[in-house]
């Protein structure tokens, strides 16, 4: 399949790579480039976009590939750059790296994502934004815990109070967009009924998994990052580590978990056992987020909301 194109996104512009013919163009990250490069691509039609997650810079292009219904891959960085690496590219330029993201679509025979809702980019846009706001948050109420002075102290009192009204209202409109879709409306029901997981966390889970239902229960996990990662070589056997993943997902999920061990008698049952087996506590954790997260990932895929287990 050589019938890919690599854009590597900057800031201010788009360097792309045709590999049919090795063609080379740039274009404005913006609107109007986009606006071009979609026509250019439809020049000629069947051909898969590959590019990295790039934050802030990728998200319009994303979405104005998805309204056209252009298939696209998005990969993560490190995994392009290492892929980079293999084929003895040390070099990093713009220009060099749209070339290897056309090259590894081709050579690991990408599979074009599913397209996803349009209201998922608003929930993502508004999820980035509440993130935000709670970074900003633990750091006005840690200053507020060390100073003295009574004007900064009533300026950071009034701007916590201004976080909380901003998370609130960011709250609403992100449970009103995700109501108006009935799918994602029904899904966000049967997260909410699993024990330990509250509404805004479904929600989180729905936007920063949208593939979840639809996935086994290995690559749940893994997508995630709470898989345990295998560390041996010969003799040589390491500790099993989790790795990689969605930090932002797995942050999510940490609390949910911590609620589930005293209120979801499955997970509780599955959170002692492995303490009385002698596992750390941060391990029977990180096994409790796997197994929600599976849970959340059948419930989904069986489109049935969580029933306690009758003995």
């Amino acid at each position: 399949m050589n019938n890919t194109i690599g854009i590597d996104i900057s800031k201010d512009t788009l360097d792309v790579y045709r590999l049919t013919d090795g063609q080379h163009r740039q274009f404005l990250n913006g609107k109007a480039g986009h606006t071009q490069l979609l026509k250019w691509i439809k020049l000629r039609p069947g051909q898969l976009v590959i590019f990295e997650a790039t934050g802030a810079y990728h998200r319009q292009l994303e979405r104005a590939l998805g309204n056209q219904s252009v298939p696209f891959v998005k990969v993560n960085p490190k995994q392009a750059r290492r892929f980079a690496q293999a084929s003895g590219k040390l070099a990093k330029t713009d220009r060099v790296d749209c070339e290897m993201l056309a090259k590894m679509g081709a050579a690991l025979q990408l599979v074009p994502q599913p397209p996803f809702a349009e209201s998922l980019y608003d929930l993502k846009e508004l999820l980035s934004a509440r993130r935000a706001l709670i970074k900003d948050r633990t750091a006005a109420k840690a200053r507020k815990a060390t100073v003295s002075n009574a004007l900064v102290k009533q300026q950071l009192e009034k701007r916590l109070r201004q976080i909380e009204s901003d998370i609130e209202k960011i709250d609403a409109l992100m449970l009103e967009l995700a109501r108006q879709d009935q799918h994602m409306g029904e899904r966000l029901d049967i997260l909410f009924s699993i024990p330990g997981i509250g509404m805004i966390t479904a929600l989180m889970i729905l936007v920063d998994m949208p593939e979840i239902g639809t996935l086994g229960n290995k690559q749940v996990a893994s997508l995630a990052g709470v898989a345990p990662m295998s560390q041996s070589s010969g003799k040589w056997q390491g500790k099993a580590r989790i790795q990689g993943g969605r930090p932002n997902l797995r942050n999510a999920i940490f609390m949910p978990a911590l609620v589930a061990i005293r209120f979801n008698p499955d997970l509780k049952a599955k959170y002692n056992h492995l303490v009385a087996a002698g596992k750390e506590k941060k391990v029977a954790i990180t096994a409790v987020m796997r197994k929600l997260l599976v849970l959340a990932n059948a419930l989904l895929r069986d489109q049935r909301k969580w029933a306690e287990k009758v003995t």
